[in-house]
Parts: structure tokens; sequence; C-alpha cells
């Protein structure tokens, strides 16, 4: 059990690291807000206030493991969030987990608290 746990961390370790960065989850929480719309990379810059660049490349480490896509209107490219697969992906990572470690010492510690509330 432990042995597919560890499987599914490392095929899935590029979401973990896209999302530990500070500056892409607040891309996530922004698009987030903008799902119709969709937003630049010259509106998220501004509203980070990062430049172009260093957003750009943030965008594209997101994109890059499918967080989210763009589409091209006329000169301007809109972002928009893609998470589905994303959200699958750490589900059935959270569920091997949860599996090679059916009953944590934490889960132990949690359960000898509530008996003794009692």
């Amino acid at each position: 059990m432990q042995e597919q746990a560890l499987k599914e961390f490392e095929r899935d370790v590029v979401y973990l690291d896209a999302l530990s960065n500070e500056t892409r989850q607040k891309i996530i929480i922004l698009l987030g807000s903008h799902l119709e719309e969709g937003l630049t990379v010259n509106e998220l810059a501004e509203k980070l206030e990062l430049s172009q660049p260093a957003t750009s490349h943030n965008l594209r480490a997101l994109k890059d493991v499918g967080m989210i896509s763009s589409t091209r209107s006329g000169t301007q490219q809109f972002y928009y969030l893609t998470l589905d697969e994303t959200i699958l992906r750490l589900e059935s990572l959270l569920a091997a987990i949860k599996a090679s470690y059916p009953y944590s010492a934490a889960a132990k510690v949690i359960e000898s608290e509530r008996k003794s509330k009692k």
C-alpha cells in the first residue's frame, strides 16, 4: 500500500510543486474570481504587483501542469482556471495516502482526545 502512495506522490509532485509557490497560489485565486471572463497577463501583473515577465513565468508553470489554459482574442491572451485534472490527481494522491495509513498516529491522538472529553 505505501508503495502505491509513493508512486502516486512521485507522479503528482509537479502539481504540488506548482501549488507551493505563493505567486501561483495568488494567480489561482485571482483567476478563480474571474471564471467567466478570465484575465490577461497584464491584468494579472497589475493585480499581483509583478512585472509582466515574472507573471508570464508563473503562468507558464501553471499552464505546463494543466492548472490553467488560455485563449486568444485579437491581440490579447486570456487565462482561465482548468483545475479538473489537478483536482482528480490530488484526490487520487490523498486516497492512496489514506489507504497506506488507514489509522495514522494523528488519528489515534484525535480519537484519544475525543474519548477523554466524553
